[in-house]
C-alpha cells in the first residue's frame, strides 16, 4: 500500500474542436515563458496552437503543459457534465493545479487537469454533494471517495501493460453482456463526470466544512487483507444494496457485501414475488427519505431535478418502446412481447433481462446495459418489475416499470449515508455499516 499523497491527472473532457479559457493568474509553459488571461487552442495540421487574448501565438506542439505559479486557477469554457445523463449541460468550470492539452489522431483536443489527491477529494466531495452537507457525511464520502480512487490507481500500475477493450463481457446471437469500468481511460487517471467521480474543481464552492472533511480524515483509507478497498457507491440503493457482481465482473468482494439499509433486517430478494412486493412498497430505510432539508444538502441544484429515486414510474407505449429499444442497442426487435428477468441481484436489481419482440428476442445484461437500453440517457437503476396493459392478440399496448434506487446501488449509499449523518452518526460508523468487514487505516 502507498505511504505518500500521489499526484492524478484528471480528464476533463475530449473530443472537443477548440479549447478556450482564461489562466486565472500566472502560468507557466515548459520554455518558462509566463502568460495569464483570456486564452484559446486550435489544432493546425494536428498540431495544438495556444493563443493568448491579443490573438498572438504562444506556443505550437502534440502537447501543451501550463503549470501555475502560486495559486493561480484555470477556467475553462462549455465543459459538459452528466454526459450521457438525462440533466446533461454544458458550464463554465474552474480547476486549481495544472492544465495540459493534447492533439489527438482523430483530430480533436483532450483537456487534462494534474492535480493533488487531497485537492482533488475536495472538489469531488464538493461536486457530488453539497459542500454545505453535515461534516460527517462528507467525512464519511472523503473516505470513500479516495479509497477508490486509490485503489484504481494501484490497479492500473498492476496492469499497465494490459490494454483490454473498453467494454467487458461476452456477446452472441443470443445474449449481450457488458460491464464497463474506470480502468477504460487511457490518456489519464480518472475522467471528470460520472463515469469515474464527479469532479468540477472549484467551480462549486469549496466550503470550510469540506476543506475540514478532507484534512480530518487526510491519507485515511479502507482497509481490507492487506488491500485498499475498492469502494464504490452510488445515490440511492432503493432500501438494500447491491453485490460487486451484478454490476461489474462476476467475483465476490467481501465488504461489498449487500446490505440492508436500515438499523433493521430487510430480506434479500431472492424470487419475482419478493421483488414484486419489495418495489411496489416503500419499506423503511435511510435512503428513504423525503427531508428536503437533507436533500438540498446532498444534491447539487441538478440532482435535485430528481425527487422520485427510492420509488419511480415509466411508462412506454409499444411503438415507443420498441423504437427506444432499436435505437439504444442497435436491435430491431419488431413489437415488444415480454420484458423478462432471468436474474436478479440481492437488491432486486435485474442482471440479465430476455427481452422477446416479434422480430428477435435477445438476454440483455449487466445493470448498467440493461438501464441503457430502457431509456434515452438511463434508466434510474435496474431494480424493476414490469406491468404490462392492453393490447390485441396478446400484445401489449404499454409498458409501465415500477422501480426503486438510483444507480448500480453497490457499496456507499450517499442518499441513505446523509440521513445517517442527520441522525447524529460518526463517519466511522457510516462506512462501515456499508462496507462489512473493512478497517479504517491512515496510510500517508
Amino acid at each position: 500500500m502507498i505511504n505518500q499523497e500521489p499526484c492524478l491527472s484528471v480528464g476533463i473532457y475530449e473530443h472537443e474542436a477548440e479549447a478556450r479559457g482564461v489562466l486565472n493568474g500566472r502560468f507557466v509553459l515548459p520554455d518558462k515563458t509566463a502568460l495569464s488571461g483570456e486564452f484559446s487552442v486550435r489544432l493546425n495540421q494536428g498540431r495544438l496552437v495556444l493563443m493568448g487574448q491579443d490573438g498572438h501565438e504562444l506556443a505550437r506542439g502534440a502537447e501543451i503543459r501550463l503549470v501555475p505559479e502560486g495559486q493561480g486557477t484555470f477556467t475553462l469554457r462549455g465543459v459538459t457534465i452528466g454526459i450521457n445523463f438525462h440533466w446533461e449541460r454544458k458550464e463554465d468550470q474552474t480547476f486549481e493545479g495544472g492544465l495540459r492539452l493534447l492533439a489527438k489522431p482523430d483530430g480533436t483536443i483532450t483537456a487534462i487537469n494534474d492535480v493533488g489527491v487531497e485537492q482533488y477529494l475536495k472538489s469531488v466531495i464538493s461536486s457530488e454533494m453539497s459542500a454545505e452537507a453535515p461534516l460527517e457525511l462528507l467525512r464519511a464520502h472523503a473516505i470513500t471517495s479516495r479509497s477508490w480512487l486509490v485503489a484504481m490507481l494501484e490497479r492500473q500500475k498492476r496492469f499497465k501493460n494490459v490494454s483490454g477493450p473498453a467494454r467487458h463481457g461476452r456477446e452472441s446471437e443470443q445474449e449481450i453482456v457488458r460491464w464497463y469500468d474506470r480502468e477504460d481511460h487511457k490518456l489519464y487517471d480518472v475522467c471528470a463526470d460520472d463515469h469515474c467521480q464527479r469532479y468540477q474543481g472549484t467551480t462549486k464552492i469549496i466550503s470550510a466544512t469540506a476543506e475540514q472533511a478532507v484534512l480530518s480524515t487526510r491519507g485515511v483509507f479502507l482497509v481490507h487483507g492487506g488491500e485498499i478497498c475498492d469502494a464504490r457507491y452510488s445515490k440511492s440503493c432503493g432500501g438494500r444494496s447491491e453485490v460487486f457482481g451484478s454490476a461489474w465482473e462476476d467475483v465476490s468482494v467481501p465488504y461489498l457485501a449487500t446490505v440492508s439499509d436500515t438499523a433493521t433486517e430487510h430480506p434479500v430478494i431472492g424470487s419475482e414475488a419478493a421483488a414484486e412486493s419489495w418495489v411496489r412498497s416503500s419499506p423503511e430505510a435511510y435512503c428513504n427519505t423525503a427531508d428536503g432539508n437533507i436533500l438540498r444538502q446532498v444534491l447539487p441544484s441538478f440532482d435535485q431535478e430528481t425527487t422520485d429515486f427510492y420509488r419511480w414510474t415509466v411508462t412506454y407505449a409499444q411503438e415507443e418502446l420498441s423504437a427506444l429499444l432499436h435505437k439504444r442497442s442497435g436491435i430491431d426487435f419488431g413489437e415488444i412481447h415480454r420484458l423478462e428477468p432471468l436474474q436478479r441481484g440481492p437488491s432486486g436489481r435485474i442482471v440479465r433481462l430476455r427481452i422477446v419482440g416479434s422480430q428477435r428476442t435477445v438476454i440483455v445484461g449487466k445493470e448498467l446495459e440493461i438501464r441503457r437500453w430502457l431509456s434515452p440517457s438511463h434508466l434510474y437503476s435496474s431494480a424493476f418489475v414490469v406491468q404490462t396493459e392492453g393490447g390485441a392478440d396478446g400484445v401489449p399496448a404499454r409498458f409501465t416499470l415500477h422501480g426503486a434506487g438510483w444507480g448500480h446501488g453497490v457499496g456507499f449509499c450517499q442518499i441513505g449515508a446523509a440521513v445517517m449523518a442527520a441522525k447524529g452518526f460518526q463517519a466511522e460508523t457510516i462506512v462501515k455499516h456499508y462496507f462489512r468487514g473493512a478497517d479504517l487505516k491512515k496510510l500517508y
